[in-house]
C-alpha cells in the first residue's frame, strides 16, 4: 500500500468513524430536538445525511484536483 492510498484509507476511516458516532447517538438527539421543535429535528436529520455525502464529495473533488497537478 503506497502512502497516498494509505492516507486516503485513514481519512475515510476517520470520516466514517465520526459519522458513525453521530449516527449512534442520532435517535437520542432526534428525540431531544423533537421535544423542542419537530422542524429542528427534521432539519438536523437532513443536514446529517447531506453532510455525509458532502464530505465524501468534497474529498473526491480535492483528490481529483491533486491528480491533475
Amino acid at each position: 500500500m503506497d502512502p497516498k492510498t494509505r492516507n486516503a484509507a485513514i481519512a475515510a476511516f476517520c470520516i466514517m468513524l465520526g459519522f458513525g458516532i453521530v449516527a449512534y447517538w442520532m435517535p437520542t438527539l432526534m428525540l431531544a430536538l423533537g421535544e423542542r421543535s419537530t422542524l429542528a429535528a427534521g432539519i438536523f436529520a437532513i443536514v446529517f445525511v447531506a453532510g455525509f455525502f458532502l464530505v465524501f464529495w468534497l474529498r473526491a473533488r480535492k483528490q481529483h484536483e491533486d491528480e491533475r497537478s
